[in-house]
């Protein structure tokens, strides 16, 4: 069941990349996150994957939000599609990336710009219709959104065709696991601004668990932006083989706990993002369960 879960989440994301690429035609890949965030870096091997498997080739242009250089751009890319890096900062969570699209949207209508999946999340109204009013003006921009509850958003406040397909960290297929298990209960909890109000002293005080997050880095060794997401996606299935069970309140704690075929169960963050995530595309797999609360996982992670 798992297997299928995967391969239907894999083949829509085939659908989707073909419509936006073709063999021959340059094409821009932006946004590339350069930071431990072990999730992004699955994203972003992940839309490797599925450009390479759909003919579309190597980027001809990346950059990370903050080193973006229009003119090397143009130079690279002369023309073809701009392609937003997928994840969770569409909304005012994380103002740098949004910021960075939103500059994309307002300086590029002469190109065609999709969005990679997302999620949605604006605190601030204001922010929210402000982005509106950009893509509005943009004659030519695609958003893909990884739950109903940013669909629902994305069609109600903003004008662009907005369609709803999988994260696309599952370009990568299934995953072998790494290494074998040190303790009984691996917890990969939040510990950044999307970290869920709660007590987690009935998780701790289970036997035989380790508790961490992935933020946590060493240097990362490899220059070239995909081999340097590979290593930190190396680094992040490690952590997780580590567990025979998995608690996380991450995303991609539970898709690539998935990929890897362990057990796991799910707590979610401060706005949704994961149960609206597994509502949506994965909670037909046997290998996850969602918990409400601390004492619910504990109990959940134990039975």
């Amino acid at each position: 069941m798992s297997e299928d879960v995967i391969a239907g989440q894999r083949k829509a994301l085939l659908d989707l990349y073909r419509r936006h690429v073709t063999s021959g035609e340059p094409y821009a890949l932006v946004d590339f996150p350069d930071h431990p965030n072990v999730g992004d870096s699955a994203i972003w091997l992940g839309e490797i994957a599925l450009l390479h498997a759909v003919g579309a080739g190597d980027p001809a242009y990346i950059c990370r939000w903050d080193d973006f250089d229009e003119a090397a751009f143009r130079a690279a890319c002369p023309t073809g599609p701009i392609l937003i890096h997928g994840g969770g900062n569409l909304g005012d969570i994380w103002p740098h990336h949004q910021h960075f699209r939103e500059h994309l949207i307002e300086r590029f209508s002469d190109r065609r710009i999709v969005q990679l999946p997302q999620s949605i999340h604006f605190r601030d109204e204001a922010h929210r219709n402000r982005f509106a009013a950009l893509v509005d003006s943009h004659p030519d921009f695609h958003l893909y959104v990884r739950d109903t509850a940013s669909l629902d958003l994305a069609r109600r406040h903003f004008t662009c065709p907005s369609m709803l397909a999988p994260d696309s960290a599952f370009g990568l297929g299934s995953v072998e696991r790494p290494a074998l298990a040190d303790c009984q209960v691996l917890m990969l909890l939040r510990s950044d601004a999307e970290r869920a109000a709660r007590d987690d002293a009935p998780l701790l005080a289970l036997a035989d668990t380790v508790a961490l997050d992935w933020l946590d880095e060493p240097p990362v060794a490899a220059s070239a932006p995909t081999e340097r997401a590979r290593e930190r996606v190396e680094r992040g299935l490690t952590l997780l083989a580590r567990g025979e069970r998995i608690v996380t309140d991450r995303l991609h704690g539970h898709i690539l706990a998935l990929l890897l075929g362990i057990r796991h169960v799910v707590l979610d963050n401060d706005y949704g993002k994961v149960g609206a995530y597994i509502a949506a595309w994965t909670a037909e797999s046997p290998l996850v369960r969602q918990a409400r609360s601390a004492q619910e996982a504990a109990e959940l992670i134990a039975g």
